[in-house]
């Protein structure tokens, strides 16, 4: 090997070793380590709750710091109680309380260090298990959604696809589809990635979080195709994923602000709500998995997270092709639980907003709330969140969850906020597997 090529080999072991040996939490000085009384965070309601608090900087733990707390209920506004205490070697017991309803209570943590204010929060739970919806079904819920259904499946299933060279490999092929939706003209994309052996496989839903923006990197998840499963990883907006990231940015910049968002489009009607087309997208993409001649004409999975989640569970409860479903912290669930004194869904519609209490509005989110359609479901059921969660709040993952009504499992992990770590991704497909008829 010649000197450069030696430099270049020094050069990315070296770029490798930074990337993977970062210290955690990524990059800080500071460290907040929280640990509940129970292991599990979890308490029976009118149990006593406490939190011990460790405090480090540099790694090393800061001696008589003040750590100030406010602690109160999952995704309330306001604290019930407020407090200091003083770390003793690093670390100090807080009183978390109890609750004598089922819920979640939330610490909210600060500590000023060398002129510069850090924060943290840790939510311990008590008897989420017994956690229901504030949301209840219309009396004719099953039969609006029949309907629509029945008229969607009058239009013919027509899409194209176009090969996708940057995002295939020599084990996978993708195209870019563009899905006909309606004789409206409208339509949704997505990216399908195959395995490139010949062979008969499941197939795989994957719909989106929220916002307006492209499909991420399609080959971020290539081990669904390379390790047998056809996978559909959609859009919802009729926007081709292909145009730039400035376009995307301008198209939410004009129509997804606060005043015009399109989880709040249409809210005063359920026939012309924004998501009931959506929600029909994802039907439609499973009358276009089920037409594939490479489908193995057995098993048809729905997985995604947070608004992904949703219409994951939303698609199970309407279509019962499904014969799986994964979803972690999902949106849309019992959206107006605030009105039961407790958090409520994303998009958190009712936490401050006056501009949504209505009837009208009330009345159109029955029908497009999770928790309606996770009671329909049949399938084969995974679901994962985690207790700090401030986008999509333990309180409705535990309400969706405890609606279920079809075999089921779960995957607690309280530390997590509005994220999932890549062995917990993985873990969906190796679920996926055991699955599989």
């Amino acid at each position: 090997m010649n000197r450069k090529k030696i430099i270049l080999s020094v050069c990315l072991l070296l770029t490798v070793l930074c990337a993977t040996a970062e210290n955690y939490p990524y990059r800080s000085d500071v460290l907040w380590v929280t640990v509940p009384n129970h292991a599990d965070w979890l308490y029976k309601t009118g149990e006593q709750a406490t939190v011990e608090v460790q405090f480090y900087k540099y790694g090393i733990p800061q001696d008589g710091v003040i750590v100030s707390y406010a602690i109160g209920g999952d995704m309330m506004v306001s604290a019930d109680t407020n407090g200091a205490v003083k770390l003793n070697k690093g670390k100090a017991v807080i009183p978390i309380g109890t609750m004598k309803q089922p819920g979640f209570r939330d610490c909210r943590l600060k500590a000023t260090v060398d002129g510069k204010t850090y924060t943290h929060h840790v939510k311990v739970g008590f008897s989420p298990e017994q956690l229901r919806p504030y949301t209840a079904m219309p009396t004719d819920f099953l039969d609006f959604w029949e309907k629509a259904k029945a008229e969607q499946a009058e239009f013919p299933l027509k899409y194209t696809r176009q090969y996708v060279e940057q995002y295939s490999t020599d084990k996978v092929d993708c195209y870019l589809v563009k899905l006909e939706l309606n004789k409206r003209g409208q339509c949704i994309y997505g990216y399908l990635s195959y395995p490139k052996a010949k062979g008969k496989y499941p197939v795989v839903l994957c719909p989106p979080g929220a916002g307006i923006k492209t499909i991420k990197e399609p080959l971020r998840r290539k081990y669904y195709p390379e390790e047998g499963f056809i996978r559909f990883e959609i859009e919802i907006h009729g926007l081709n994923p292909e145009m730039s990231s400035e376009a995307f940015r301008e198209i939410s910049a004009a129509f997804n602000g606060r005043e015009n968002g399109y989880l709040t489009n249409g809210l005063d009607s359920r026939d012309n709500y924004y998501m009931k087309r959506v929600y029909l997208a994802c039907v439609r993409s499973i009358d276009l998995l089920t037409s594939l001649p490479e489908w193995d004409g057995k098993n048809v999975i729905v997985q995604g997270g947070s608004q992904g989640g949703a219409l994951a569970l939303v698609t199970a409860g309407l279509d019962k092709r499904v014969t799986a479903c994964v979803a972690n912290h999902p949106a849309l669930s019992d959206m107006a639980g605030y009105k039961a004194g407790r958090a409520g869904g994303y998009p958190h519609l009712y936490r401050q907003s006056v501009d949504m209490d209505t009837p009208e509005k009330l009345r159109t989110l029955s029908y497009y709330d999770v928790v309606n359609f996770a009671k329909q479901i049949k399938a084969d059921t995974y679901l994962t969140w985690g207790f700090n969660d401030d986008v999509c709040p333990p309180t409705t993952s535990y309400i969706v969850y405890n609606v279920l009504n079809c075999p089921k499992e779960a995957l607690i992990t309280p530390i997590n906020e509005h994220w999932t770590s890549e062995d917990t991704e993985y873990g969906h497909l190796l679920w996926m597997k055991k699955q599989l008829k």
